[in-house]
């Protein structure tokens, strides 16, 4: 007798440049009771259509077990299930790259995978799947390691801010997402400072934009936008990138930013930014600006990745440990019926950067809401988490975003002195 379950062999095979897991599906007795396609139907993100073949169920559920069984501790975290993993279409006969959902493609990035690789193994009673990870890999050349080396300021905090994200990988490849960090800050200031005196089509040769479409969409309802972003990559060239091909957007992209320090930069600063087309609003004390601005369909950009004190913040998880967060944006999408459109942008290998946009964000109703609130900003910030491990090297390391609550009440009695 042939068990008609669907199960899973509990196997994970570890090597030096990959790790594999294995799960097998039972299928002949399904292949001649389609009756028993009740039990594959009730998997999470298994769809079954009414005239499915068991055997490819099978493979396809076998395949999505063995994904799991890549990332154990998330599973048991229940941080990723079957559900997050999809195939392309068609007979699975060889390897398959798999399509991670949203949730899956941050537990790949914090695990420093590119990719994870299916391949099946058919028997007479079962077919076997092997999942198999294509690891990142983190380059850094002598400028990254001369820079790391060279600039003492915030290593440690940069190094512990990785442990605190990266706490599974090497230390030797915490140091190198450090080097290749701090060789990406040398490079942004030689790009601000030469940025200038670079011709226009020079500047817009500079940089591609992506999701266009996504924007367009979101400002086509009528309530302006809230893009909802971090300090990514070079943001003053793929910006005035993304202005050139948006070019009635012109004086209708507003930043909301802290001040600079000292005072003659961060004027110099939002000069660039205003002759380039873009406003800037102060980030304390402009609820009433970025009101007027959605109301009149402009689109402000709001940088969310830095901490926030109990007046203006509320503490969310951020990579698994609460941290001070923004709840304005929250509140001001609820309000206006703004939609929240994620962007973010990066420097390729070759030099170029790429500003890309994605879908607007669902707004999540709640009953009560203080936990609507709550819920849509850890939302953001679980799609900040998604962003910076594509492109972990290029977000801003060198920030303290998980400052404890005895941080915020020394700063609330030195600002009650002061006032």
């Amino acid at each position: 007798v042939v068990d008609h379950r669907v199960e899973a062999v509990d196997r994970v095979v570890g090597r030096e440049d990959r790790t594999h897991a294995l799960a097998a599906g039972v299928t002949a007795l399904l292949t001649h009771h389609r009756d028993e396609l009740d039990v594959i139907r009730a998997v999470p993100g298994v769809p079954v259509a009414v005239d499915a073949d068991p055997a490819h169920l099978a493979a396809l559920y076998a395949a999505k077990r063995a994904c799991v069984k890549l990332f154990a501790r998330e599973a048991a975290l229940a941080l990723v299930d079957v559900g997050d993993f999809g195939f392309a279409t068609g007979s699975p006969d060889g390897p398959v790259i798999a399509e991670p959902s949203a949730r899956a493609e941050t537990v790949l990035g914090l695990h420093r995978v590119a990719r994870v690789e299916i391949r099946w193994r058919h028997a007479a009673a079962a077919v076997e799947a092997t999942a198999s990870t294509v690891p990142m890999v983190t380059e850094t050349g002598w400028l990254d390691r001369l820079a790391f080396r060279l600039v003492p300021a915030r290593r440690q905090i940069v190094l512990e801010n990785l442990r605190q994200v990266y706490a599974q990988l090497p230390e030797a490849e915490i140091l190198r997402l450090a080097q290749a960090h701090y060789g990406h800050l040398l490079r942004l200031a030689a790009e601000f400072l030469l940025y200038p005196l670079k011709s226009r089509a020079r500047k817009l040769a500079m940089a591609r934009v992506e999701g266009l479409d996504e924007l367009f969409a979101a400002h086509a309802r009528g309530n302006g936008v809230l893009v909802l972003t971090g300090h990514f990559g070079n943001f003053e060239v793929a910006t005035a990138a993304a202005l050139a091909q948006f070019p009635e957007g012109r004086g209708r992209f507003h930043f909301l930013a802290r001040p600079f320090r000292p005072a003659w930069f961060n004027a110099w600063v939002t000069r660039r930014l205003n002759e380039a087309g873009f406003g800037v609003l102060p980030k304390n004390g402009s609820l009433e600006w970025v009101f007027e601005r959605l109301a009149a369909g402009d689109i402000v950009v709001f940088p969310f990745d830095q901490h926030a004190g109990p007046k203006l913040g509320i503490r969310v998880p951020f990579f698994g440990r609460p941290a001070g967060t923004f709840r304005a944006l929250a509140l001001v999408a609820k309000a206006t019926g703004a939609p929240v459109v994620p962007g973010a942008c990066w420097r390729e290998p070759d030099g170029r950067h790429v500003l890309r946009f994605e879908p607007a964000l669902e707004y999540l109703e709640d009953p009560d809401q203080t936990a609507e609130v709550r819920r849509n900003t850890r939302a953001y910030n679980a799609v900040l988490e998604r962003l910076i491990v594509r492109h972990p090297e290029q977000w801003f390391w060198v920030h303290r975003r998980w400052k404890d609550r005895r941080h915020d009440r020394r700063h609330s009695r030195r600002r009650r002195m002061q006032e």
